[in-house]
Order: C-alpha cells, then structure tokens, then sequence
C-alpha cells in the first residue's frame, strides 16, 4: 500500500469486515435485543465505510490534528469471544478491542513514513478508529459501569 487510494481501499474493506463481521454475529444470536444492537453496530460500520468513501471521492477530509479522547476503558478488560449468546457488555468489548487494534494498526503505519500527505491520511484514518473506540468505550461506561 503505497498511494492514498491503496490505503483508502483498505480501510474501506475494513470497515466492510468490521459490519460484516457484526451482522454475522447478529444472525446467530438468539436474544433478540441483540441482535438488534449487533445490526447497529454493523449499521455504525456502514456509516464509516460511506465517510472513507466520501474522503476517498474527495467529499470530505479526514483532520489528523484533531485530538480523540481515550477512556482507556479497553487497556483494562481481558478479550472475549464473539459467541452465539454474547451479552451487551461482551459485544461493546468486542467492538472496543477491534476499534483499539484499527487504530495502532493506522498508527503503527503512519510512524514508519516521512511526513507526507500520505502520512497525514493514515493519521487520519487512526483519529477516526479513536472516535469509533471512543464511541464504544462512552457506551460501556454510560450502560455496564455505571449499573455495577
């Protein structure tokens, strides 16, 4: 991956995977709420598909500079697997460790290259995985910490 489009083209599977990947997990759940939260979620992923695909069709810019508060709720929690009867709490620790991992991944990328607009996209596409982790650690905090 060496062009902006290249690096676009991959988050964009990505994100792909990532609403894939939740609304597998919806259809073999066997509590209905949530799979109507797992459908959310793919739906959420969808969303950020059509944003990379609007920065891509140069519609929108991705802002690198902007900072992305992190709850760092995640560092602390031990993985989980995505079962057929995962609970609220498991599925947002789910999303958070995939979000978290997108994230160093961009980063890790953009810290090997010199400064350049390709640099400033991968930056990008790490500040938007933050936000999807912020989204989903402010949810854990809002809806599992605050009921214990």
């Amino acid at each position: 991956m060496n062009t902006v489009d290249e690096i676009l083209d991959y988050a964009i599977d990505q994100e792909q995977q990532a609403a894939d990947f939740y609304e597998n997990l919806a259809g073999r759940v066997e509590k209905g709420g949530m799979k109507e939260i797992l459908l959310e979620f793919s739906a959420e992923e969808q969303r950020h598909k059509q944003r990379l695909l609007a920065v891509k069709n140069g519609e929108h810019e991705l802002t690198p500079e902007q900072e992305v508060l992190d709850l760092k709720i995640s560092d602390y929690l031990v993985d989980v697997d995505a079962t057929d009867d995962i609970s609220y709490q498991d599925a947002l620790i789910v999303a958070m460790k995939r979000e978290r991992a997108a994230y160093e991944l961009y980063s890790d990328m953009a810290a090997k290259l010199p400064e350049s607009h390709l640099r400033e996209v991968i930056l990008g596409l790490a500040k938007e995985e933050a936000k999807h982790k912020l989204f989903f650690e402010s949810e854990y905090d809002e809806r599992v910490l605050s009921d214990n």
